[in-house]
C-alpha cells in the first residue's frame, strides 16, 4: 500500500497530499529503506532512457560525442542546443527527420515553445522530448542494416536488445509491454529492480556502456533535460549523482558509491518530484549549500508571493 510522500502547505493549511512508493538500496544493491509497493513493476516512463541508451551502445550508436550520448538518455524541451544536437546524430548517418517515428511536437520549454509559434513554424519532431533517443535508435539501425522504419516494433532487432538490456541491468523478468508517449514498447519495472539498474550504472568500470552513459548525464544535466528542470537542478548541486526523471511521477538516481534509489507518485504529479528527491538526498547524508538545501521546500505562491511550501511529508524519513 502507498503511503503519503509529500504535503502542499497553502497559509499554514494542508491543502493537498501525494501518496506514492520509494526505496533507497545500499550500494550492493539491498534494499535500507522501502516505503509502499516497491516490488510491484511500475511503467518507470522515462527513467528507463539511461537503460535503453546502454542498449544503443551496445547496438552498434557511436556518438561522436558525450553530448550527443546525453541527448540520446534526454527527456529535452526542444531548446536549441537540444534540437541541434539531435540534428547531428541524423546528419552524421545521413539520416532525415522524417525518418523519426515519434510524434510532431512544440518545444516544452517556454521561450523555445514562443519562438517557433512567433515565426509560425509548425510542430516537428525533433522538438518531440524523446527526438534524441530516436536518432540514436535511427543510428544503431543504420550500423547493422536493420529496418528504419519498424523500429518501433517490439519484435524489431534493435527493441530485443533494449528488451534484453534492461531484464540484465535491473534483474526484472520479462512481462507484457506498453506503449509509451513516443511510441516506442515501455518495459515494467519494480521500483527495486529500477533503483537496482541505477546503481549498475555508477559503479561500472570506466569506458563501458553503463559507465559512459552516466558519465555522459552528469556531465551535461542541462541537455538530458532542460533550463530549470529537475535533473538539471540537482546534478549540478551533487557531485557525481546520476538521476533522471520520468513521466508521471517517476525519478530513479544513484549516488557515484552505487547508494540508489527509486520512486513513483501515485497520482503522477511531477510537482512532488523536486522536493522529495531533495528531502531523500538529505537523509542519505549529502552535503550541500544552503541555496542547494532550498530544493527540499518548492513555493506555493498566493498573489506572486510565497505563501507555502511544497515537501516532503515531515517524518516520512
Amino acid at each position: 500500500m502507498s503511503v503519503e510522500l509529500v504535503e502542499v502547505v497553502r497559509s499554514g493549511f494542508r491543502e493537498c497530499v501525494h501518496r506514492g512508493s520509494l526505496v533507497v538500496l545500499a550500494p550492493d544493491g539491498t534494499p535500507t529503506f522501502t516505503l509502499g509497493e516497491v516490488h510491484t513493476p511500475i511503467y518507470p516512463r522515462s527513467s528507463n532512457k539511461p537503460l535503453q541508451a546502454v542498449a544503443l551502445l551496445r547496438s552498434g550508436f557511436v556518438p561522436e560525442s558525450a553530448e550527443q550520448l546525453a541527448i540520446a538518455s534526454a527527456s529535452h524541451d526542444g531548446e536549441a542546443a537540444h534540437v541541434e544536437l539531435v540534428e547531428e546524430i541524423l546528419a552524421h548517418c545521413g539520416l532525415l527527420e522524417t525518418q523519426l517515428l515519434c510524434p510532431p511536437d512544440l518545444p516544452a520549454n517556454e521561450l523555445a515553445r514562443a519562438e517557433v509559434l512567433a515565426a509560425g513554424r509548425p510542430p516537428r519532431a525533433v522538438f518531440m522530448n524523446c527526438s534524441g533517443k530516436h536518432a540514436a535508435m535511427l543510428a544503431a539501425c543504420a550500423a547493422n542494416g536493420w529496418p528504419m522504419d519498424t523500429y518501433l516494433d517490439p519484435a524489431h532487432p534493435l527493441q530485443r536488445v533494449v528488451i534484453e538490456t534492461i531484464a540484465e541491468l535491473s534483474g526484472e523478468p520479462e512481462t507484457e509491454l506498453g506503449i509509451d508517449g513516443c511510441g516506442l514498447p515501455i518495459i515494467p519495472v519494480s521500483l527495486t529492480n529500477l533503483a537496482r539498474a541505477f546503481g549498475r550504472l555508477v559503479t561500472a568500470s570506466p569506458g563501458t556502456p553503463e559507465r559512459s552513459v552516466a558519465d555522459a548525464i552528469r556531465q551535461s544535466p542541462h541537455l538530458v533535460s532542460g533550463t530549470g528542470r529537475d535533473d538539471a537542478r540537482l546534478m549540478p548541486a551533487v557531485p557525481g549523482l546520476l538521476c533522471k526523471a520520468g513521466a508521471d511521477g517517476v525519478h530513479a538516481g544513484a549516488l557515484p558509491d552505487g547508494t540508489a534509489f527509486a520512486f513513483k507518485i501515485d497520482d503522477g504529479h511531477d510537482r512532488a518530484r523536486l522536493p522529495l528527491t531533495a528531502a531523500l538526498l538529505h537523509r542519505l547524508g549529502v552535503e550541500w549549500s544552503e541555496d542547494h538545501a532550498a530544493l527540499a521546500s518548492q513555493p506555493v505562491l498566493g498573489g506572486g508571493a510565497r505563501v507555502g511550501t511544497i515537501r516532503a511529508v515531515p517524518g516520512v524519513f
